[in-house]
């Protein structure tokens, strides 16, 4: 069952205009969730996420959206799909109602939620992944590319690339030809004890889980945290690169080109993680 606009309904009689602005111009964003046991993580920095994204959109705020509103509504669709008591994950997307060609008319607001299961904790993968740079489109630097809008086909096209040449990871640049993320998390390298992440305005996004470790590399002694433009020349020099996100939490990358990698930061991450959030 889905959430469209306060009516909760099966997924197979959930329906939206067929010339709405999300599908027409991409004109929405989204967030995506995970839960445990009917309640979403860190919900506020998601909260505040969206509320800063819609105002950078220029969308009309409605006033029922607060807080208590958008969780209340996340957890009665978890409990209609029997999903409030393990793992899931949530998408609460919202878009421009119709009006307008590229000019909308009108900046009242759509929404609807969805919710899926997950079979996993935060999960170190075993498995290789090797990982390249994307060229063929760059990220626009800037505040747009921060927000999780509904306009990602530079990682959509990146995504393809690597499913077609196998990789499982490729690295998008921006229009300076500096790094800014992975394919759907944010990026971290590490060489010897300094830790660095592109900051949010070279266009990568604001990800939850990015200032997440941020904040939990500030209290390790060990760690140095920057945040720095990250040129592809550093990326062979690393001893290590992962990727975060909040459904996988931390994806180390094995192999870029003909460097190999380790996981040392990623797994003493992932233990701090799964304690502060499964214990």
């Amino acid at each position: 069952m889905v959430n469209i606009n306060g009516n909760i309904v099966n997924s197979d009689e959930a329906t939206i205009n067929y010339d709405n602005r999300g599908t027409y111009y991409g004109d929405g964003i989204f967030e995506t969730m995970r839960v445990l046991d009917g309640t979403p993580i860190f919900f506020e920095a998601h909260y505040f996420r969206l509320m800063a994204g819609m105002r950078i959109l220029r969308m009309d705020i409605p006033d029922t959206f607060t807080p208590e509103f958008i969780e209340t509504s996340i957890k009665e669709l978890l409990v209609k799909n029997e999903l409030d008591t393990n793992h899931a994950r949530v998408r609460l997307t919202v878009w421009r109602n119709n009006g307008g060609f590229y000019t909308p008319l009108d900046n009242s607001v759509s929404y609807s939620i969805s919710a899926g299961s997950l079979d996993h904790a935060f999960e170190l993968s075993n498995k290789p992944r090797v990982a390249d740079l994307f060229k063929d489109h760059y990220v626009q630097s800037g505040l747009l590319s921060t927000i999780k809008s509904s306009q990602k086909m530079v990682n959509i096209l990146a995504g393809r690339f690597a499913l077609e040449n196998d990789f499982q990871e490729m690295f998008l640049l921006n229009e300076k030809k500096m790094i800014t993320e992975g394919i759907s998390g944010n990026l971290f390298i590490r060489t010897g004890d300094t830790v660095k992440t592109p900051p949010v305005l070279d266009g990568c996004l604001n990800g939850i889980m990015r200032e997440q470790v941020i904040q939990q590399l500030k209290r390790m002694l060990n760690y140095i945290i920057v945040e720095e433009t990250v040129t592809p020349f550093e990326l062979q020099r690393a001893d290590e690169i992962f990727t975060t996100n909040v459904i996988h939490g931390i994806t180390s990358v094995t192999r870029y080109r003909k460097k190999e990698f380790t996981n040392t930061l990623a797994t003493e991450l992932l233990a701090l993680f799964r304690i502060k959030i499964f214990s």
